[in-house]
């Protein structure tokens, strides 16, 4: 064994055992192991007979002294492997005076695990055969070729501050695609070279270079995954260049983070990488960074951003053969050429958690000036730096990794060449004098290009050449929050809302359920009877007989049945008859056997049926003859309700609707979110806060409770806290490009650029995958002759907060409250200035490259304006004679879905500055449902100018939109000006294609026609309005149309369905005091006359109408 000193740390390799080995004379040949390190041989073991059964003993032991200031260092750990290699001890013949050898192959121990803290670690390195090796066809053996090696470190090559601190860089060259034709396989050799620098220690950089690339014609895309090779030349069994388990694997384009992973680029990457030249490398190089590196890696990203990584090539100058061994000279020799440079953004390494980049990057020709601008990098690996490197460019040389330790390598002239290090990489001690003498010198290297002008480095571009890269760290250098720290700090702010005690309840309790529920069910199979033969029963009266009793109860079955209310009946009676039987029986077991469960189900049956008697004895004498239809209002309802309440800016009944639904279910996310949106819009951010708080107390894991928290705490300036809840969002739901563009937009307010800008790129990625998914799914659909239809129709069904959102009910209110417009007047005249300015230049090309949005999730919105739920796809269809079935498709951009979102809970503060956002960014830019939103936040403010002038824009580039009309509507009516609104509205109802809400078009034309005294037309509006979204307005708006009309009977239905979903409603009450003066029913006029006066009506008009038909009758006011 090797002799070391002790002064540095020692490293011990022993080689155990061989396997499945055999040799050229025999299967027991003699063999040895040979150590190499660094180019230096550790060592020969002793000479081994391989056993019948190929396996040998070899217990050779070597070591070598690391020392990481001067011989073996990190580096030299990193990216050189130890080399073990077999060799055969031919039997001497006759006459022979010295033993032949023959190697056999070659192992590969690869070091990196004393890099990771580890001091010692066993492998089993295979033994790759060199060409010609009988090691090439193995024995038929349960184990594979190959030696059992244990390294052992006497102590920790790093010290605990190094591992915590620094970091392991691995950078993969895959490819050149698509070079210059100039390129021929043919003709002088050529080396192909690609280098960067890192930092490695402190401040001083690292070159790393790649050689030896290997031109290939285009035919075939290269196959994944293939292994990476080490960046060291001549090594002897081709199995060897292998790095041990890595491989290159590829991957989508659109998950790379370069330059051309967009879907327009899939078809030249395609092209270039099947049927192009390209260059191969397939190299992985690493380099150690120590922690001051670490520090200025980061810095240098920051500052610089970009990184250059430049590509050559140079001339081989090949050995001349004889005996002399010296190399002839070439006028070409050390000659630099296409000289090029690819821009790698390192930026995505300075994001939270991201230790990876891969991707393809444009070459462009290096010019110094355009680097320096670009990189603020002034010197160049391979015209400064390595210059001396490049003319050292041999074929032939004796860099054989069996050789010894290179002792120089400096170029001498007229000497021979000694080459320089195996792996082509620079000592930093190697590249001072270079290049000062380049920096300090006005003219240029022998060989380098023009620093003003690259013709050859032009060819890349025409060429469109670019690089395929990876650049990978150890760990990252910006660390990422663990979900679980982000959980628990949501839940220090937020604790969980403890669950509701469980109420207890004895058998006096369930019989009292039953009770209930037996009365709640035959009150509605006698309503469902009424309205199947009540007015069969009015004319028969008392005669009806017992066959038509019995037909009619045949029929009321088959309805039940037919109509699923039957199932539902018995779904509401069974909780009541599960707490009989646990509490009035006391079972809460399985029977034994089938007859125990028999005779209970029997007693059972009996009991339930008394008792069903009991409960309808009590109920039928007295409830049958004051028994009045109530109509259930539920939570949805409710909402339109509100929503309603909003527009008209009865902020207090709002409130009360609100209140209500969370009184009814207090455990509803939705509810709570619906009312902090409402609190949202009366500027009440503290009640907001707690709304949003009290959701997410619910469901810990809810992202627009998340987000919604998010918002209110920028609103309010916690932006500690606003950051926790923006990337707990990202990462409880990490494909979601609301919680990613929000997240993005926090970070511009604390002029974060580098995070926001990861921000905003996992956004886009997140959207570009949903729109191909989409796209996916369209095609699979049209191809199978299916379609997706819109889900509901009713715009008071507004869906949850959640995954499912089907129509809307949006309107323009009626004015805006003070806060809503107090948006910046900077941030207004921005967008207005850029919008005039890029509009002129787009204008010809709108209506033609409008993409189709996504359709709105507009489920619980009540907003102020109209969000465009189908914008640009509607504005298609509308010209169509086909009904209006169309594909969801995603937003255009990120910051447009953003802007939906905020303006569904009145985050108009946000607005403003999404929108900046959606001006510039490129995909974006003015549209329709830009200039929509626009004119939506003028309206607010009562800027009837502006509005008017955003929509005429909005009108331009899409006129056949349903939306715009329908915002134009509201813009006239609110201003006063109702015939215009007339003619929108009747525009907007005419499409095809409905506009994203309809319900208040329907109410605001319908009162336009009663105002202008078109009752007809009223009345045909307002039913259409009361069969989409019926609502206290829509029915009065009907029963004032029929009562206009003198169609009294079908006035009181309407007036009486909009007393039902609201008694508070004083001019409901005024109408049917009217309709009852007219049919002569002085009881029931006064009675609706005293709410009237009680509701305090404000119509005049209307109380002076009712004065006047009292004064006619002679009845209706009992104060006369």
């Amino acid at each position: 064994m090797e002799q070391v000193s002790s002064t540095g740390k020692l490293v011990q390799i022993t080689v155990t055992d061989g396997y499945d080995l055999k040799g050229s004379k025999g299967d027991t040949p003699v063999t040895f192991i040979r150590a190499e390190f660094n180019q230096v041989v550790l060592g020969d073991s002793a000479k081994i007979t391989v056993s019948p059964d190929g396996t040998a003993k070899y217990n050779f032991t070597c070591s070598f002294e690391f020392n990481p200031e001067g011989g073996i260092t990190l580096d030299d750990l990193a990216h050189k492997p130890m080399f073990l290699t077999m060799t055969e001890v031919l039997p001497k013949e006759k006459k022979q005076k010295e033993e032949k050898t023959l190697i056999l192959g070659q192992a590969v121990v690869d070091l990196l695990p004393l890099l990771e803290g580890q001091i010692s670690f066993e492998t089993t390195a295979p033994l790759h055969p060199v060409p010609g090796s009988p090691l090439e066809t193995p024995r038929s053996s349960v184990k594979q070729c190959s030696l059992e090696v244990k390294v052992f470190a006497t102590e920790p090559l790093l010290t605990a501050a190094q591992i915590s601190g620094g970091n392991l860089l691995k950078v993969t060259l895959e490819a050149a695609y698509s070079v210059p034709e100039s390129f021929l396989p043919v003709g002088p050799l050529q080396n192909y070279m690609v280098g960067l620098q890192v930092p490695s220690r402190g401040e001083k950089d690292y070159p790393i270079l790649f050689k030896n690339g290997m031109l290939k014609l285009g035919g075939e895309k290269e196959p994944v995954p293939r292994p990476k090779k080490w960046p060291i030349s001549n090594i002897l069994a081709p199995g060897a260049n292998n790095i041990p388990d890595a491989f290159i694997v590829g991957g989508p384009y659109e998950e790379e983070e370069g330059e051309l992973n967009h879907p327009e680029d899939r078809e030249f990457r395609n092209q270039a990488e099947c049927m192009k030249k390209r260059i191969i490398w397939d190299l992985e190089s690493r380099c150690y960074i120590d922690p001051p590196a670490v520090v200025s890696f980061q810095k240098r990203i920051a500052d610089c951003r970009l990184w250059p990584v430049e590509i050559t090539r140079v001339p081989v100058a090949t050995a001349p053969k004889g005996k002399g061994g010296k190399f002839d000279k070439t006028e070409d020799e050390g000659q630099l050429s296409f000289h090029g440079v690819a821009y790698v953004n390192m930026v995505p390494l300075l994001y939270p958690g991201v230790n990876r980049i891969r991707g393809a990057f444009h070459v462009y020709p290096y010019l110094d000036s355009t680097v320096h601008e670009k990189t603020k990098c002034s010197v160049s690996l391979f015209r400064d730096i390595g210059h001396h490197l490049i003319q050292n460019n041999k074929v032939g040389g004796i860099n054989s990794p069996l050789s010894k330790q290179v002792a120089s390598k400096t170029l001498k002239e007229d000497k021979t060449v000694k080459e320089k290090d195996i792996d082509g990489r620079l000592r930093p001690g190697d590249v001072q004098a270079p290049s000062i003498k380049s920096q300090s010198s006005d003219t240029p290297l022998e060989g380098e290009p023009p620093v003003s002008n690259n013709p050859e480095g032009q060819q890349y571009v025409e060429a469109g050449t670019y690089l395929v890269l990876e650049i990978q760290l150890d760990k990252a250098l910006v660390p990422k929050r663990m979900p679980e720290e982000l959980a628990r700090r949501v839940k220090e702010m937020i604790p969980p809302r403890p669950p509701l005690t469980r109420r207890t309840g004895g058998a006096q309790k369930a019989m009292s359920d039953y009770h209930s529920q037996i009365k709640n069910i035959s009150r509605s199979i006698l309503d469902e009877y009424h309205r199947m033969f009540g007015k069969q029963v009015a004319k028969l009266g008392n005669d009806i007989d017992s066959e038509t009793l019995e037909e009619q109860k045949c029929q009321l079955s088959y309805e039940l049945n037919c109509s699923g209310k039957y199932f539902a009946f018995k779904e509401q009676l069974k909780h009541a008859v599960v707490k009989i039987v646990r509490e009035k029986y006391l079972r809460t077991t399985s029977f034994e056997s089938q007859e125990e469960l028999q005779t209970f189900i029997s007693e059972l049956y009996v009991f339930l049926v008394d008792q069903m008697h009991v409960a309808l004895n009590q109920t039928m004498p007295d409830d049958i003859q004051g028994a009045v239809s109530t109509i259930y209002i539920n939570s949805d309802q409710l909402r339109l309700f509100a929503f309603e309440a909003e527009v008209n800016e009865n902020y207090e009944m709002a409130a009360v609707y609100y209140e209500e639904r969370l009184v009814r279910d207090p455990q509803n996310i939705d509810h709570w979110l619906d009312y902090g949106a409402f609190c949202l819009l009366t500027e009440d951010n503290i009640k907001a806060q707690e709304c949003f708080q009290k959701a997410l107390s619910l469901n810990q894991s809810h992202i627009h409770s998340l987000l919604l928290c998010g918002v209110l705490a920028v609103l309010l300036e916690n932006y500690e806290q606003a950051e926790i809840f923006f990337e707990d969002a990202t990462c409880l739901e990490p494909t979601s490009v609301l919680a990613w563009t929000l997240l993005g937009l926090y970070y511009e307010i604390q002029n974060n650029d580098i995070r926001m800008e990861m921000a905003f790129h996992e956004a886009s990625k997140q959207l570009q995958a949903r729109m191909f998914q989409a796209q996916v799914i369209k095609e699979k659909s049209m191809d199978s002759g299916e379609t997706i239809e819109e889900g509901g129709k009713l715009e008071s069904s507004l869906g949850p907060w959640g995954t499912r959102n089907d129509s809307s009910a949006i309107a323009i209110k009626t004015e805006a409250t003070s806060g809503a417009g107090g948006t910046s007047s900077i941030v207004d005249e921005f967008l207005e200035e850029s919008s005039k300015l890029q509009y002129d230049s787009r204008e010809h090309l709108t209506t033609q490259s409008q993409e189709p949005t996504m359709g709105q999730k507009t489920s619980n919105i009540y907003l102020k304006e109209i969000p465009e739920k189908k914008a640009a796809s509607k504005c298609r269809d509308s010209s169509a004679l086909l009904p209006p079935v169309h594909y969801s498709q995603p937003p255009t951009t990120i910051f447009m879905e953003t802007i939906r979102f905020l303006m569904k809970v009145n985050a108009v503060q946000y607005v403003q500055r999404v929108l900046a956002h959606e001006l510039l960014c490129p995909q974006g830019g003015p549209s329709c449902e830009y200039y929509l939103v626009l004119a939506q936040t003028h309206l607010l403010k009562k800027d009837f100018e502006k509005a008017e002038e955003y929509l005429q824009q909005a009108a331009q580039m899409d006129y056949l939109n349903p939306n715009v009309w329908g915002v134009k509507g509201h813009l006239y009516f609110l201003s006063g000006n109702h015939a215009e609104a007339k003619a929108c509205y009747e525009r907007t109802i005419s499409f095809v294609v409905d506009a994203s809400e309809m319900h208040f078009i329907f109410l605001r034309l319908g009162l336009i026609y009663l105002e202008e005294k078109e009752y007809e037309k009223a009345k045909k509006t307002y039913l259409q309005a009361c069969k989409r979204s019926p609502s206290c307005l829509t029915w009065l708006g009907l029963g004032i149309a029929c009562y206009r009309l003198e169609e009294l009977t079908e006035a009181e239905d309407a007036l009486s369905e909009a007393n039902a979903l609201n008694n508070y409603n004083a001019e409901v009450w005024g109408y049917l005091a009217l309709v009852c003066l007219k049919a002569g029913r002085q009881l029931e006029a006064e009675q609706a006359y005293k709410y009237t006066i009680k509701l305090k009506l404000k119509n005049e008009a209307l109380l002076a109408e009712i004065h006047t038909v009292q004064e006619t009758v002679g009845f209706g006011n009992p104060s006369f």
